[in-house]
């Protein structure tokens, strides 16, 4: 076995074990004992933020198109293997990252996992495969056009990355996708769905040794890396005033309030990021953020205070007192460039100027006046315990850590309760303080038609 220890102290105190192999795989390991099932997630830095302009849509349609075969593996082959030991499996494509996972009895890992790894490595994307995949996609995204929270949602994004590549929608548009070939995604496939690019978690009842036999011979046949265009990122203009639009859409029943903040993105500062073509300085920089991880842990925690259960602050006030909402969420997204801190109502048109300076109103209080013990108290036992509830089967466990490690680090997945509950309210003013401004954000107000 040929492998070095990725991180020696965090495999004394984490129970999964990072390890990076010969070929630069990275492979995380929990082993369960008795617990029966086994759990493989493979997580591929190759979401869209990696497309250029034109070609937006491809890491989602090659998601798609990952499942069509090898010249091994016949379309169809890999789910008939899997559902045929009466597991699951499914995937995922988010601006950073595109994920495979399966679950399935332990026993079964070793003939299905080749499998599994055949896929990805070596997909053959063929040419009628290609056309009538697209249809699918095609459908997905004429369905998003009947969804008037993805439709507001979208536009908002636009709002606040102006030239980003966060701001363009994952699923891509028919026109470009239409301009698209098999040999383009061929080469996409091929710059991005290499070793150094790629996790493996692997959690469930399988020991240590065999997991990493298994993904060696599994995970070792990779294509020669191929070319494709990439993206030349353009400086981001910074929020200096409210941006805001206004929707008109049918079908819709109430009106929506949408308002967002740029957060912290999880990249490491310059002298230390291996330069992959992101520049990491378009949204921040370390004298303005010197910690963006905890950063972005104080920021759940503050849209756990606002919006999260009955008795958070705009909950409690503009729904349960006042009843200008129906309902009120907050949320925060963690991303690798600039992560997006969000609060939506629901609620009638005519209430949404007054909604919107109250919550800014509120804002301006959150930056001004500490959160009082209690209050902060419950916040922290409800992120805790949606971190406990999270942790409870291996295929959620390996979620956990392949989503952390690809934005972050594999040590944020474990510390997260402690870091939360090291919090006072001193410092989480100072993060409302350093993001949170009632005077900068960006709005979608959608109306019926």
């Amino acid at each position: 076995m040929n492998f070095i220890r990725t991180s020696p102290t965090a495999a004394l105190s984490l129970p999964a074990t990072p390890l990076t192999l010969a070929n630069k795989l990275t492979l995380i390991h929990q082993h369960i004992p008795g617990c029966g099932v086994t759990t493989v997630d493979v997580w591929v830095k190759a979401g869209a933020i990696r497309e250029i302009n034109d070609w937006s849509g491809m890491a989602h349609f090659l998601e798609h198109m990952i499942f069509k075969g090898t010249a091994r593996i016949l379309p169809g082959q890999f789910d008939s293997a899997i559902e045929g030991r009466g597991g699951m499996t499914n995937a995922a494509t988010s601006y950073d990252y595109a994920h495979y996972f399966m679950t399935l009895a332990a026993p079964d890992l070793v003939e299905t996992l080749p499998y599994l790894a055949d896929l990805l490595l070596q997909a053959a994307i063929p040419d009628e495969e290609f056309v009538r995949e697209r249809e699918v996609v095609f459908e997905e995204i004429y369905q998003t056009y009947d969804s008037p929270d993805y439709l507001a949602f979208q536009a908002l994004v636009e709002g606040v990355y102006q030239r980003h590549p966060y701001g363009r929608p994952i699923l891509g548009t028919e026109d470009l996708l239409k301009q698209r070939s098999p040999e383009e995604m061929r080469s996409f496939h091929r710059r991005y769905y290499q070793p150094e690019n790629m996790t493996v978690v692997l959690v469930g009842d399988i020991a240590q040794d065999q997991a990493v036999d298994l993904v060696e011979r599994s995970f070792c046949d990779f294509q020669p890396p191929g070319n494709c265009p990439q993206h030349q990122f353009e400086a981001e203009p910074p929020m200096t005033r409210i941006r805001r639009q206004e929707l008109r859409l049918p079908r819709l029943e109430q009106a929506r309030l949408m308002m967002a903040w740029i957060g912290p993105g999880t990249d490491a500062p310059a002298q230390e990021k291996v330069d992959d073509g992101l520049p990491w300085n378009r949204f921040r920089s370390p004298q303005l953020y010197p910690d963006p991880i905890k950063d972005a842990c104080g920021l759940d925690l503050l849209s756990a205070t606002l919006a999260e259960g009955r008795t958070s602050r705009l909950v409690q006030e503009l729904r349960e007192e006042r009843q200008l909402v129906s309902e009120i969420s907050s949320g925060f997204s963690l991303q690798q460039e600039s992560s997006l801190f969000t609060i939506t109502a629901w609620l009638e048109a005519e209430d949404l100027e007054r909604v919107e300076a109250l919550i800014c109103d509120r804002f301006s209080h959150l930056i001004t006046a500490a959160i009082d013990e209690s209050e902060l108290n419950r916040s922290k036992r409800l992120l805790c315990n949606d971190h406990a509830f999270s942790t409870e089967t291996p295929s959620q466990i390996a979620g956990l850590y392949g989503y952390y490690h690809t934005l972050a680090d594999l040590e944020t997945a474990i510390a997260y309760p402690q870091w939360i509950q090291a919090f006072t309210s001193e410092e989480l003013q100072a993060i409302a303080n350093r993001y949170l401004s009632p005077y900068r954000y960006a709005a979608i107000v959608t109306k019926p038609l």
